[in-house]
This record gives structure tokens, C-alpha cells and sequence, in this order.
């Protein structure tokens, strides 16, 4: 399918990296060689940003070519929409056109309207659960509400995705550390165990009963002792060992890049530390240039680089999502992570797709079929709201069950692309790219969803008025009046 050209207006984030620097229009029109008055049109989005001037702009502001696409503007676009869908607003007296023009002219204001939305439902929620539970908890909690507070969860999961899921200092020293340990001869979790007793007289050991006090994983210090889970199967006991590892040797690398996040809040930040503790062991296990071009090699088949890295289906997957580094990216894809009621556990987008922030996923995306056929990969062709087209892998993945009275967490996870980029899938192959029949439609939610006649809706689109006709019945029991 041959990818339509599209035009890329960045006038606003041009005139902030501009006004960052402290250089004036006519400054920066001269170092990029055009006019002055041409300049000016791009920066006010009378013009596109010509693809020429795209590689100046990045060198000169120091910053990726990702930062002038309108990718974070479909994000933001997509959230504001969603929070119009409230029944707080009258979303019949703003048109689609208006969001994107808010959006395109004003991002900063935008993203403070989204902050502060997040604030109000925060808010809302905490009053609930104190009218539930009386709970003290939540009214202790609701005191310390202020209008810009954010969930540190959310908080964190906000700063990774402005990183586009990849930090290269923890990746070039996970790089480096793999090498000097050469986790590639033999057994990682062999060899893991043994560094962390070489070097650090920590020896390994399973406790039966780590679980049931809600662990994973422990490091008793005082007995030097890592103690793992019998629960996991090997590949999460040596995911472990090398998140234990990078916390052992790496706290201060990894505090230096939470310092440079702007996370305000002490928990944010130590939530931060641990995302990053986690993403140096992926990155250990996971070597990025070995890894890329492995994965290159077999056409991203998950299956094979679980084989060859002894990793488990997920860490793959999380790993093929980081592939960012300046000069040597992989293959962009979106990674998101659900359990079976829908709750989204883990989400990151290195391209265009973004979930529903405010309200349920699209039950017509394969993660949710996932769950009706256990542990075998489902293909989708799917087709958002503004037009993308994507390939999506999905699997459940988790461990199994260990007796009758056993309830493992049932969760399952997608990886995604760009039907452009599908052709370097594996997946890819038996489908008809061109077949217009074989993508499905999904929404961000059915709130916000724009799709006039879904036979899955579950809620009326809001905003719009509910047209009942009572000479006729579709799936849902009244239609959408458009």
C-alpha cells in the first residue's frame, strides 16, 4: 500500500525552539537560507515544513527529527477529543477543526488542559472512594490535590513517552556491560548469578513463599542474599537478576537521568528510577545493536528472538519498542500491555498510534481476541480514527496456572507498526496489503469514537444528539443523529 504524502505544519514548535535559543526570525531564516517573510509563513502554518529544512532545524536545536512531526499533535488531538466527549462539555459547539487548530497554534495550553482534566477526574476519584470506604485515606489523599497534580503513575509514563521509550545512556552502558560479562557465551541467568557472586558476594536463591508477601524478588542485604520467586519461568528469574544487578551498580546513573525529568513529586521520582532500573535489564539482556539487527535479520519473527536472546515474549516485544537511537533506528512501533478487563498496565508509542487516555480500548483491536486463544500470536490489519493503517501482533502472555486454587494474573500484550513498514514483518506475510477488506476499524473508545454505524458500540458518541427510531432497530438501540 503506497503511503500518501502528507504535509507537516510545526509552525509553533519552530517558534518555541527559536525563542529557546534566543534568536530572532530574520536570524533564523539567514542560517536556514531562506527569506525572512518565507520563514514567517512556516512559522505561522501558512506553509508546510519543506523535508529540505527538516535536518537543519534538528542540528540546529539539538533535537530528533521526531520533534517536528505531528505525531505528538495527533496525541494531543486525540486526548483533548476524548476529554470534549465528557458530558461536562457541550462538544456540539466545537468543531473537530477547532481542536486541531488549538492544537497546532497553542500545544502548551492544550497540554495544560489535559493536566488539568487529569486533576479534576483525580479528584472526582478520590471523593468516591471516600464515600465508599469512608476511608480517611482518601480524604488525607483529596488535602494534597492541588490543581496541577498528576498521578505519579501517569506522571512517569508521560515523561517515558517524551523520550520515545529510549534513554541511551543506560542503554550504552547496558551495551557495554553485556560485552564486558558476555552474557552471549552460555546461560544469561547462569552467568548473571555467578557476576553477582563474583562481585558482589550476593548469592541466589528460591523462596517458596516470596509471593504471597506480593514479591517478586528481594535482596536481603545484611544476609547477601537475592532471593526470586518460584512462580516466574527462567526468562523473568534472569529479568530479575539483571533489574537486581542495575540497581546494585547503576543507582546513580540512573538518579542522574530522573534529575534531568522535571518529575517534581518524590514518588514520581522513584517510580522513575525503578522504569529505568527495568529498562536496564532489557537493555542488558537485550543488547541494542545486536538486537536490532537480529531482529532485522528474521524479519521481527518475536518468536525467534525469543529463542536466540532467551527472553520471554513480552520482554521481546517491550525491547523492539525502545529501537530509537539516533541514526540507528529500528522499525517504529507502539507497545501496549492490558489485562482482560481492558486496564492498560504498560503503553508507548515510538509512531502515531495512541490509546484511549480517558476512557475504554476498542473491543474490535485483536488484544482483546488474544485472550479467546492463549498464548498464539493473533494478526490484525487495523485502521484508526484519523486514517492510519497498522499491523498489530498480539499474544497473551503471563505465567501459567500452578494448581486448581491458583489465579494468575491474565494479561496480554500488542506490538504495532505502520502498515508502510509491514512488509518488514514477518507477519505480514499471507496478508493482502492492498485489500482494503482485510483492515478493521477501531475507535478510541466508544465515547469518543466517531464512527457512525460500529455494530460493538457499547455507548453513544457523546456530543451528538441519540436519534431512537421506533419504526426501525439496529445493534444498539438508537443511532448517532450526525
Amino acid at each position: 500500500m503506497k503511503k500518501a504524502a502528507t504535509k507537516t505544519f510545526t509552525g509553533s514548535r519552530i517558534r518555541h525552539q527559536r525563542h529557546r535559543v534566543g534568536m530572532t526570525q530574520s536570524a533564523l531564516a539567514q542560517r536556514l537560507g531562506i527569506s525572512a517573510s518565507y520563514l514567517n509563513q512556516i512559522e505561522h502554518d501558512a506553509r508546510p515544513l519543506p523535508i529540505t529544512l527538516l535536518g537543519a532545524l534538528c542540528t540546529l536545536f539539538s533535537v530528533g527529527a521526531d520533534y517536528f512531526s505531528d505525531t505528538e499533535e495527533t496525541r494531543g488531538i486525540q486526548a483533548v477529543r476524548e476529554i470534549l466527549a465528557d458530558p461536562v462539555f457541550d462538544m456540539d459547539a466545537i468543531r473537530l477543526d477547532s481542536i486541531h487548530a488549538a492544537m497546532r497554534v497553542a500545544p502548551d495550553l492544550c497540554a495544560q488542559f489535559v493536566r488539568l482534566y487529569r486533576a479534576y477526574l483525580l479528584r472526582q476519584e478520590h471523593a468516591e472512594a471516600a464515600l465508599i470506604g469512608g476511608g480517611s485515606a482518601s480524604s488525607r489523599a483529596m488535602q494534597h490535590d492541588g490543581p496541577d497534580r498528576v498521578e505519579p503513575y501517569e506522571a512517569v509514563n508521560d515523561w517515558v513517552q517524551a523520550q520515545r521509550n529510549y534513554f541511551d545512556e543506560i542503554d550504552r552502558c547496558a551495551e557495554q556491560q553485556f560485552e564486558m560479562m558476555r552474557l552471549d557465551e552460555g546461560s544469561p541467568g547462569e552467568q548473571l548469578a555467578r557476576y553477582l557472586l563474583d562481585h558482589h558476594g550476593i548469592r541466589t536463591e528460591i523462596d517458596l513463599n516470596l509471593s504471597q508477601k506480593g514479591l517478586m524478588w528481594h535482596i536481603d542485604r545484611r544476609q547477601r542474599i537475592l532471593f526470586l520467586s518460584r512462580l516466574a519461568p527462567s526468562e523473568s528469574s534472569t529479568f530479575w537478576m539483571a533489574q537486581a544487578l542495575g540497581q546494585i551498580e547503576h543507582q546513580s546513573l540512573f538518579a542522574r537521568v530522573v534529575r534531568r525529568s522535571r518529575l517534581k513529586e518524590s514518588e514520581a521520582r522513584g517510580l522513575a528510577r525503578v522504569y529505568l532500573t527495568n529498562y536496564f535489564a532489557g537493555a542488558l539482556l537485550l543488547p541494542y545493536e545486536q538486537f536490532r539487527v537480529t531482529a532485522h535479520e528474521v524479519r521481527h519473527d518475536l518468536e525467534l528472538l525469543q529463542r536466540h536472546f532467551g527472553v520471554s515474549f513480552e520482554q521481546a516485544c517491550h525491547r523492539l519498542s525502545t529501537m530509537q537511537r539516533p541514526g540507528h533506528e529500528g522499525i517504529p512501533f507502539y507497545f501496549l500491555k492490558t489485562d482482560i478487563a481492558g486496564n492498560i498496565l504498560k503503553s508507548f508509542s515510538a509512531n502515531r498510534f495512541t490509546q484511549s487516555r480517558f476512557g475504554g480500548p476498542c473491543p474490535l483491536w485483536n488484544i482483546f481476541r488474544a485472550f479467546s486463544t492463549p498464548q498464539q500470536v493473533q494478526v490484525q490489519l487495523s485502521q484508526t480514527t484519523d486514517g492510519a493503517v497498522y499491523l498489530n501482533i498480539a499474544r497473551t502472555v503471563g505465567r501459567n496456572s500452578i494448581s486448581y486454587l491458583d489465579r494468575p494474573r491474565l494479561t496480554a500484550v500488542v506490538l504495532g507498526c505502520s502498515i508502510t513498514d509491514a512488509p518488514q514483518i514477518v507477519y505480514s506475510a499471507g496478508l493482502d496489503l492492498k485489500d482494503p477488506r482485510m483492515i478493521i476499524p477501531i475507535g478510541p473508545g466508544c465515547r469518543a469514537c466517531t464512527r457512525e454505524h460500529c455494530h460493538h458500540r457499547a455507548l453513544p458518541m457523546v456530543g451528538h444528539r441519540v436519534d431512537v427510531d421506533n419504526e426501525g432497530r439496529g445493534i444498539a438501540p438508537y443511532r448517532t443523529a450526525l
